[in-house]
């Protein structure tokens, strides 16, 4: 979900966290993944959000930022990313869709979680 009123209407995430944390936070990466998680049923859910630029970056949430969601019956976390941005935003994309799915498959294999990158 890419804007924040999919976010709320399809994940359930509160405009109260939105609002206070931003769309590129933990507290919403977590919200998504358990919203995805509530909402589908599903054993596990994964979320991604952040900043794939070109633009749209800042000093405190610049691109390549992305914060990794992961939810199962015990609840969520979320793991933040700093992808290489200077490879340009499908790159980003494509490291965070990585990054997500070894999130899930280290989680299943009982592994350590996956390890913050700034």
């Amino acid at each position: 979900t890419y804007d924040n009123a999919a976010k709320m209407r399809d994940l359930g995430v509160s405009a109260q966290e939105l609002e206070h944390h931003g769309a590129v936070s933990e507290a919403v990466a977590i919200a998504m993944a358990a919203g995805a998680r509530a909402r589908s049923g599903a054993d596990w859910a994964v979320s991604a959000t952040g900043v794939a630029g070109p633009a749209g970056g800042s000093r405190e949430k610049p691109v390549g930022l992305v914060w990794i969601g992961v939810a199962d019956v015990r609840g969520a976390y979320a793991v933040r990313r700093h992808q290489w941005a200077r490879a340009g935003r499908e790159s980003i994309q494509r490291q965070t869709v990585r990054d997500a799915l070894d999130a899930l498959r280290r989680e299943l294999h009982g592994l350590p979680r996956l390890p913050p990158r700034d």
